[in-house]
């Protein structure tokens, strides 16, 4: 690869990262292609030497979004290494993924934008949740089980987030998080007890 080519792959490489993050705060709807190019440090008039369009940028940026989280649950889990479900758990819901929304999981900001999104943003939004299913699944024996204890933990972890980024009170916002994390802790110790 010559040093042009070489320049313009790690132009767009920069530019398909700061989209990536963009989409991860703000969704699909709102980075726009004169703002991206800037804080990469290139003109507007070369966007179209690295992608067809915009909409080819964004879907690009979600799946490299979605693909960045795999490997921060997989480190997330090992952690805790007694327990790396709970580690996966507490990182997910910790009050620093709440407020990072830029640097956190994708599945969260863009569900919504998936559900509305073409087939291709849908079947990249599926393969992250499969990755994250398997991931879960696999701490807890990869069983059947196990397959349905990681759908009931994904779907809370994500909601969970959702939800406690989008409340105006903060301290809703902290007990929404401590609650679903201490219950999911909970469940994984065995089944709950019958309320009285």
């Amino acid at each position: 690869m010559g040093h042009s080519q070489a320049d313009k792959a790690a132009s767009r490489e920069r530019v398909l990262r700061i989209a990536a993050r963009k989409v991860r705060a703000e969704g699909v709807t709102r980075p726009g292609v004169a703002e991206l190019m800037k804080e990469a440090g290139l003109t507007h008039g070369g966007f179209y030497k690295h992608f067809t369009s915009r909409d080819d940028l964004i879907s690009q940026a979600s799946a490299v979004a979605l693909a960045e989280g795999s490997a921060k649950m997989e480190r997330a889990a090992r952690k805790n290494e007694q327990d790396p479900r709970a580690g996966l758990v507490d990182a997910y819901l910790a009050r620093q993924h709440r407020d990072s929304p830029a640097t956190g999981c994708a599945l969260v900001t863009l569900g919504a934008d998936a559900g509305r999104g073409d087939q291709h943003f849908k079947e990249a939004y599926e393969k992250q949740v499969r990755a994250y299913l398997d991931l879960i699944a696999g701490l807890e024996g990869d069983t059947e089980e196990a397959r349905a204890e990681a759908m009931l933990t994904l779907s809370a972890l994500v909601g969970a987030t959702l939800m406690s980024r989008a409340l105006a009170d903060p301290g809703l916002s902290d007990e929404l998080l401590e609650t679903v994390t201490g219950q999911l802790e909970r469940h994984a110790s065995g089944p709950l007890p019958p309320a009285d």
